[in-house]
């Protein structure tokens, strides 16, 4: 085990295909383990060079690795492709993992804190509400327009959905009335429920000094500081450095300051 170099890790939902090189690139060893089995193996294994592909799974086996003492390198899976040998399968990757993350040229991904992961949850939540309360809107529009009624666009409109059948003047049938009574409902509970993750989000920025800083920089709120406590790397800053000098947006000092607090 001590002339391993790096562990390749292709990951799966309850099985882990494994492949370790040494310091040639050969390969010394491959296997096939549980989540449990592996997290035991590596816990006994010498301190190396952990590879795998970055994913949803990803951040929290690296932890994991850290914390065993392991050095852990993330690669964006389109990265990974080029080194993948003949017809694919899952120690064919590993493999392709393992001497992907040995080239000098190669980008690697941060390993996201435990509650950096809760941020990205929070947003992701946050998008599944906004994306069903569209839906709601859309559907809504739909039903009334098979009755003759072409509902405006809008969460203004639909927040006085009953004024404007009132003012409309159409007779609605007793049955369809219950319907859009119930699906407004449904409506006001998912702006409810968007405004109680907008608040978690609020909250996240105002504990963190980085994302203050960020959103004191004009035409950036809470949404955007919010990247600053979910990656706290420079990354997502030197993006929307990018976008402000593509409109003329001189942001340079700010984002200098930035750079030197997330490093």
């Amino acid at each position: 085990m001590s002339t391993i170099k790096v562990i390749g890790i292709y990951l799966g939902k309850s099985s882990f295909h494994l492949i370790g090189h040494d310091h040639s690139g050969h390969e010394q060893y491959r296997k096939h383990l549980s989540r449990s089995k592996l997290i035991k193996f590596l816990s006994q294994a010498p301190a190396t060079i952990i590879a795998m592909e970055s994913c949803g799974g990803s951040h929290w086996l690296a932890r994991k690795c850290q914390s065993l003492g392991h050095e852990v390198k993330l690669i964006p899976p389109q990265y990974v492709k080029p080194y993948v040998k003949t017809n694919k399968n899952d120690y064919i990757d590993a493999d392709a993992i393992a001497e992907a993350s040995t080239r000098p040229s190669m980008r690697f991904v941060g390993v996201r804190t435990e509650a950096a992961q809760v941020i990205a949850v929070i947003q992701r939540i946050r998008s599944s509400y906004i994306k069903e309360r569209t839906a709601c809107m859309s559907r809504v529009g739909a039903i009334l327009l098979q009755f003759g009624m072409s509902f405006p666009k809008g969460h203004g409109k639909m927040k006085v959905l009953f004024q404007w059948l009132a003012d409309n003047g159409e007779a609605i049938p007793p049955m369809l009335m219950q319907e859009l009574i119930k699906h407004h409902e449904y409506y006001l509970q998912l702006n409810e429920r968007i405004g109680k993750q907008d608040k978690k989000l609020k909250r996240l920025v105002e504990q963190d000094e980085d994302a203050q800083l960020l959103k004191s920089i004009p035409s950036e709120g809470y949404l955007t500081a919010v990247l600053i406590p979910r990656t706290k790397t420079g990354h997502s800053i030197k993006r929307l450095f990018a976008v402000h000098n593509a409109v003329g947006f001189d942001t340079q000092l700010h984002y200098a300051f930035l750079f030197d607090c997330n490093q």
